[in-house]
């Protein structure tokens, strides 16, 4: 196979720290290939450079056999490299047809828009990979799996010859994420190469021909995903042997010391009743519409439950806005760090003091920066927080850095009960194995109630000593992780029905 892009000896500083040491990369026509790597690892600066946003400060690429000393973005795109960022960089008040060929009417620098033509370009570009969707609706009325797809065919309208996917699973469920394969798989028969940043293994292995691992912004590793296995892969990724066993809750007490009864919200869930005790982490699942996420914004406050009662350590109490949730000492980790957890243009040390700033101002009602900067320095030692400059922007940090300072923020208000929506989300294998430990030294050392939420199953099971599973608005049933295999949660998440009957059968020794 001819090679579309060869990368030798690129590194690159920022300010002092080196982004990217003396890497290479290799790609070929229609190969799948997986560049993986932990958070902060140069995944993204080498995107960067190989799309000419950033420029190499030493070494060599190669674009279809033809060497670049300053590689500019148009250079790249005319090249045929194209990337699909996690934000996917389309416009939601555009219509699907306006960003399929907004670049081929930029190009083409018309000065009157030929809505013929944008019609003919975009039902061309679907056809390629065998979609329809509707081209006169807004694309923010569309789903994130609809979105990413609109991405790809903008790629395929600029003739792209390499489709670099960063993340591109992040947001999907696993119905669409296969159906996203399927299409990777046809753009391989077309001839177009893929190179999938991705650190979610089970992906890895099932799309990638080949791997390439980055650690700390040194090449590791590249080989053919059928020379190893998940051990091995996670080794390389993280330089250490990873085990995770199942979380038992040791000092669980008699009294709950949070509980709520049929709570019920409109179009979102009905009849919710549950209680976690002090010392124990409880899973709550389920597929994406089944009502999980609603009920954890019920219970921080932002969609008050319309019916039902809770109660705090045996008090009931009245949840009514987020203000009433953190006055008793409930935290929420939100799904989406990026557009709800954090403000991505401020310091670090301002957002980890935001959620509990009020005891973080002087007698003169001044704010008491020292304090603040003990706080940072206390959650970035505990956590291990891998940051530059305490005030800069907290974008410049990784995406698991990110997700420990949002957890930082709300531990600093010293919460009885912490919701963690999604928790590891875009977070690397080693940074999710050490946030696991810390959460379960938490209610292990403190007595937390934690509630996580996730469809990640291996997250769920390891971690929830009893997990509860939402169905269309309503806990349809309850387990404990160590009486229950990963493939019996999956299936009663999936398949309620099926799952009751094979256990029927088994108890009866059919």
């Amino acid at each position: 196979m001819s090679e579309i892009l060869k990368v030798t000896g690129i590194s690159k500083n920022f300010g002092g720290v080196q982004a990217l040491k003396n890497v290479n990369l290799t790609i070929h026509k229609g190969e799948i290939h997986c560049l993986a790597g932990g958070n902060g690892s140069g995944k993204s600066t080498l995107i960067k450079i190989i799309s000419g946003v950033y420029k190499a400060d030493s070494g060599k690429i190669e674009i279809n056999g033809k060497e670049y000393r300053k590689l500019t973005p148009m250079d790249a795109i005319m090249e045929g490299i194209q990337v699909i960022y996690q934000d996917l960089s389309i416009f939601p008040n555009l219509s699907v047809a306006e960003n399929i060929a907004l670049n081929s009417e930029l190009y083409s620098k018309r000065k009157i828009v030929n809505w013929k033509n944008i019609k003919k370009i975009a039902e061309e570009s679907m056809n390629k990979i065998g979609i329809s969707l509707p081209l006169k609706e807004k694309v923010e009325n569309l789903s994130v799996a609809d979105k990413q797809l609109i991405a790809i065919c903008r790629a395929l309208v600029s003739n792209a010859k390499l489709i670099i996917m960063d993340e591109p699973t992040t947001a999907l469920t696993r119905k669409e994420i296969k159906k996203l394969f399927e299409i990777i798989k046809k753009l391989q028969q077309q001839g177009v190469s893929i190179l999938f940043v991705s650190h979610k293994l089970d992906e890895v292995f099932e799309i990638s021909e080949k791997f390439t691992v980055f650690r700390n912004g040194e090449n590791v590793i590249t080989d053919s995903t059928v020379n190893v296995d998940y051990d091995k892969f996670v080794f390389y990724m993280t330089g250490r042997k990873i085990e995770e066993d199942f979380f038992i809750s040791s000092n669980k007490e008699e009294q709950p010391i949070f509980k709520v009864e049929n709570l019920s919200l409109t179009n979102g869930f009905k009849d919710i009743s549950f209680e976690i005790y002090k010392g124990e982490i409880l899973g709550i699942t389920g597929l994406l519409g089944s009502g999980r996420t609603e009920l954890a914004l019920s219970l921080f406050g932002l969609f008050p439950a319309e019916q039902g009662d809770i109660y705090l350590n045996g008090e009931k109490i009245r949840i009514r806005s987020p203000i009433d949730a953190i006055k008793n000492g409930i935290g929420y980790v939100p799904e989406d760090r990026l557009t709800e957890g954090l403000f991505l243009a401020q310091s670090t040390r301002k957002n980890i003091a935001v959620s509990n700033i009020d005891s973080m101002v002087k007698s003169n009602g001044t704010v008491d920066f020292d304090r603040i900067d003990s706080a940072l320095e206390k959650w970035k030692n505990e956590l291990s927080i891998i940051m530059g400059d305490k005030d800069d922007p907290i974008s410049t940090l990784s995406g698991g850095n990110q997700q420990k300072v949002v957890l930082a923020k709300w531990l600093e208000t010293n919460p009885k009960l912490l919701i963690l929506n999604g928790p590891t989300v875009g977070v690397d294998v080693g940074a999710k194995f050490d946030l696991h430990n810390y959460l379960r030294g938490l209610v292990e050392n403190y007595g937390i109630g934690i509630i996580i939420i996730s469809d990640d199953i291996p997250e769920i099971h390891k971690n929830c000593s009893r997990i509860l599973v939402m169905r269309k608005g309503r806990i349809c049933s309850e387990v404990i992780n160590t009486h229950t295999t990963e493939k019996d949660l999956f299936s009663l998440i999936v398949n309620e029905e099926s799952f009751i009957a094979k256990e029927g059968q088994e108890e009866a020794g059919i």
